[in-house]
């Protein structure tokens, strides 16, 4: 699930109104891409663009719109596009630019939102569309606030593109304005992590993985190893799911493809099984598990002995972590499991857009 969809929900379902702030355009050197998002109320902003001098800009600029939007009838739509260059006027160093999409929602608005995060918890992404009006006559930005700015509007991709994007163009001009269309796929980014082991390490992991935008399953058969129902809502990890199964094994057949595994359990046979499995279904994304250097070459051993192609035992990360760590607290294993991790999805991420746009480009046989 994207987090924004999900706050932005909470706050128009409350009768507050928001403005949500879209990196619409990155030009050059940037803290954000585009597609990035922030909400701003009267009173909070929450998530970021960047920080510094030009989050601090569109603030203010948000603001204003949202005080645009209460002197429009129940028709309207105030909405803003702004191109800030980050250079000297904003005290900032990158050197590029960045055109921010202003829209300010009420509960009007939580229709789309509702079947946008129906979709996205199905797994399905949606192209979301939004028109802005843009003055010809040298302003960088403006406000529609007539009807005709159009509603957002929501549609499947393209076939073959799943991919997150977001594309800013010109549709038409009327006199002096020209019509501008935001266009942005918006895929789920929650991706699917089984967590074996309840212990010291697990326990630190799992306070990491709950502020990362991924579905976790945290599985032990020792129901005792887990935290106290007060313990783990301390934690805030809402997209972590215990399960204390006296059959922990399952959990790497019920995964879905694409999930990451990690291994940390407190028995070297179990771990050794679990291995097995999640090298025999192969479709995962990153496999780790904790252990030593002679942990590893004798898992080598025996995974071979047992079938296991070799090209497949070097996918697994064992020891698990990024290299050059080598404080062995739960608390700095978890930070380094957990970076690791994000490369592995990162690189699979990036592997799967250059894909996608390498096979938009082939040409089409009659």
């Amino acid at each position: 699930m994207q987090a924004w969809v999900t706050d932005l929900q909470q706050l128009l379902a409350h009768g507050d109104a928001a403005v949500l702030v879209t990196v619409a355009r990155a030009e050059g050197s940037v803290p954000r891409e585009a597609g990035t998002k922030m909400i701003v109320t009267r009173e909070s902003a929450r998530h970021t663009i960047g920080g510094g001098h030009l989050e601090w800009k569109a603030i203010e600029i948000a603001r204003q719109v949202l005080r645009d939007g209460m002197r429009l009838s129940h028709h309207g739509h105030a909405r803003r596009l702004e191109r800030l260059s980050l250079g000297p006027s904003l005290g900032q160093c990158c050197g590029g630019a960045v055109v921010l999409a202003f829209e300010r929602l009420d509960v009007a608005d939580l229709g789309w939102l509702a079947t946008l995060s129906r979709r996205l918890a199905a797994g399905a992404s949606t192209v979301r569309s939004v028109s802005f009006r843009s003055s010809r006559n040298g302003a960088a930005s403006s406000t529609s606030s007539n009807a005709d700015a159009g509603a957002v509007m929501l549609s499947e991709p393209e076939p073959g593109v799943e991919s997150p994007d977001c594309l800013l163009w010109e549709t038409g001009n009327t006199g002096g304005d020209a019509t501008l269309l935001l266009t942005e796929t918006i895929a789920p980014n929650d991706f699917p992590v089984v967590l074996f082991g309840a212990g010291h390490v697990g326990a630190a992991l799992v306070r990491v993985l709950g502020t990362l935008p991924c579905r976790v399953r945290w599985v032990d058969e020792r129901d005792a190893a887990f935290p106290s129902p007060v313990e783990f809502a301390a934690l805030g990890a809402a997209n972590v799911a215990i399960d204390a199964s006296d059959a922990p094994d399952e959990a790497v057949e019920a995964a879905p493809p694409g999930s990451s595994f990690i291994v940390m359990t407190h028995d070297h046979a179990h771990d050794l099984d679990l291995a097995e499995r999640i090298l025999r279904r192969g479709d995962f994304v990153f496999f780790g598990m904790i252990g030593s250097h002679s942990k590893r070459q004798q898992f080598e051993h025996r995974l071979a002995a047992r079938g296991i192609d070799p090209m497949q035992i070097a996918r697994m990360n064992c020891p698990l972590g990024v290299d050059g760590i080598v404080d062995k607290s739960p608390e700095v294993i978890a930070i380094s499991a957990a970076a690791q991790l994000l490369q592995a999805i990162e690189a699979a991420r990036t592997n799967a857009h250059s894909h996608a746009h390498a096979s938009a480009a082939l040409p089409h046989s009659a």
